[in-house]
């Protein structure tokens, strides 16, 4: 796989890899957790989760700015792991909320959230930046061997953005099914077993007791007895023991992502010499340039540079649209689809998963027409995604209609047992995000590839920044899918995301002839 491919790919990969692990043991269970350790309702704990999501992408600029200035780009990465420690570190202590606390412990947790999205926004760009600058190298190197070198070399761009794409979602893959795992054992200890349903009731109960909706009290009663629990005349002290036990498992489980980002931390240290120093002109670089040729170029900078705004201001729809997996989608595995015997937070593996599989597939897909003369660009790769992602929610939508879902605020409301008869099978899940990772592989790893393409040397932590920049403009407006999936019928929350997806295609396909122009790409 990193055969032809510029050393230290490899390293950089897993060092992602790993990182990327014990973040997304966290990004499986926020909204949920959130809503179950303080009782948070979903829109709130929404706002919190796309602020933060938003941070993480806002803060790679500033992550991009300090590397760029300081020229030391390894030592900015390595800062971001350590502080991105401290956070994970934060969030791992398990106490139990209560009304006496929740006023010192949410900020504390925000704080955490904080910490967490500052080391991302200090490690992640930074690091795409520097296998941006090994492909620069590359190609120079290939340059100096003729035009015929070059133009392989070139080509391997793409596809080693899609390699290091891969090892991000194997850690994507793993990470999912941590928190649910520890949960349920902790759970067991206790003897008592998990139900997804169950905490937002007691903290209803343990919020208004005896005033308590009838329809309410009638399902934690039902819910109660299920997970091993004896119902009595007060039930504040098992409401408050279930919480307590079902949290504190996932406290446990962020224990794993401080490891993960130690043993990413070492294997970037171990490996710091073979790493490139992006944006560093050696004294070979350093030309006399005439008024013209100083004009030429910074024609050509500015023309690239409206290429990859044009393109980012695109990509931010896509985020916006793709990133309900951790948000209204999330909802929807967890109340309207059969997960007895699958926590809600493990569907989120099925997408790294598909990642893994898929890749090879798109990647003997886009090879096949580079070997004919054929290459498919960048930008047009964007668009063909963007169509994609516009399939899984016109997919999500014709089903909704189908099965006649109210909103989830309706679906909540009805009993268990009727919800039972209703609830969509996995493979439902299963469809959706085959179709959103297809989208993924046509968007992501070749966006990255686009800006490490256009992006000036001297700036490339920051245009980096800016792609994830971009991102999170996108994921300020999660929030979006939470509060339509519970106020409307749910198929129609579905349909604005396939109008957003299909727009955005079109826009795109109405630029490609223009960016193919501009950026030869």
């Amino acid at each position: 796989m990193f055969k032809n491919h510029p050393k230290g790919l490899l390293a950089a990969a897993i060092s992602n890899m790993g990182e990327r692990f014990g973040y997304y043991i966290m990004n499986a269970v926020l909204v949920l957790f959130l809503c179950s350790k303080f009782g948070l309702s979903d829109e709130t704990s929404s706002i919190i989760y796309s602020v933060f999501y938003c941070g993480i992408y806002v803060l790679s600029l500033v992550g991009g700015i300090i590397a760029d200035k300081t020229q030391n780009y390894k030592a900015t990465i390595m800062s971001g792991l350590i502080v991105m420690s401290l956070g994970y570190v934060i969030l791992s202590v398990p106490v139990l909320s209560t009304e006496s606390n929740i006023g010192w412990l949410l900020p504390l947790t925000c704080l955490a959230l904080f910490l967490i999205a500052f080391g991302n926004g200090l490690f992640k760009g930074n690091l795409q930046a520097i296998v941006g600058q090994m492909y620069d190298n590359f190609e120079k190197e290939a340059a100096e061997k003729g035009p015929e070198a070059l133009k392989i070399a070139r080509s391997r761009r793409d596809s080693g953005f899609q390699i290091f794409y891969v090892f991000i979602n194997v850690g994507g893959l793993i990470a999912p099914f941590i928190a649910p795992l520890l949960r349920e054992w902790w759970l067991k200890v206790h003897n008592l077993a998990y139900n997804a349903d169950l905490p937002a009731l007691c903290h209803q109960y343990l919020q208004e007791g005896a005033g308590m909706a009838a329809d309410s009290f009638n399902n934690m009663s039902e819910l109660v007895v299920k997970v091993g629990g004896t119902m009595s005349a007060d039930m504040a002290p098992f409401c408050t023991q279930y919480l307590d036990v079902f949290n504190t498992g996932i406290h446990y489980s962020f224990i794993a992502s401080v490891l993960a980002m130690l043993i990413s931390l070492f294997i970037f240290i171990i490996n710091r010499n073979i790493f490139p120093t992006p944006g560093k002109k050696t004294a070979k670089e350093v030309v006399d340039y005439t008024p013209e040729e100083k004009a030429a170029m910074a024609k050509e900078i500015k023309q690239r540079m409206y290429a990859l705004f044009a393109v980012l201001a695109i990509v931010i729809f896509f985020w916006f649209s793709f990133h309900q997996n951790g948000q209204s989608l999330s909802l929807f595995a967890r109340d309207f689809v059969v997960t007895e015997s699958i926590a809600p937070e493990i569907w989120q593996a099925v997408n790294p998963f598909f990642v893994i599989v898929l890749t090879p597939i798109i990647m003997w897909f886009f090879g096949l027409f580079t070997r004919r003369g054929k290459e498919i660009s960048t930008p047009r790769k964007i668009a063909i995604g963007m169509a994609v992602a516009g399939i899984a929610y016109l997919f999500l939508t014709v089903y909704s209609i189908a099965m006649d879902y109210p909103s989830g605020t309706e679906f909540k409301a009805m009993a268990d047992s009727a919800k039972a008869g209703i609830k969509a099978g996995p493979w439902v899940l299963i469809v959706v995000y085959f179709f959103l990772t297809v989208a993924e592989l046509f968007i992501s790893p070749l966006g990255l590839s686009f800006v490490s393409k256009v992006a000036p040397k001297n700036v490339q932590g920051l245009c980096q920044g800016l792609w994830l920049g971009a991102t999170a403009v996108g994921n300020i407006f999660l929030w979006v899918g939470p509060l339509m999936y519970n106020k409307l019928p749910i198929w129609e929350c579905w349909t604005v995301f396939f109008v957003v997806c299909l727009i955005s295609m079109g826009v795109m396909l109405g630029m490609v002839k223009w960016l193919e122009r501009v950026v030869n790409c």
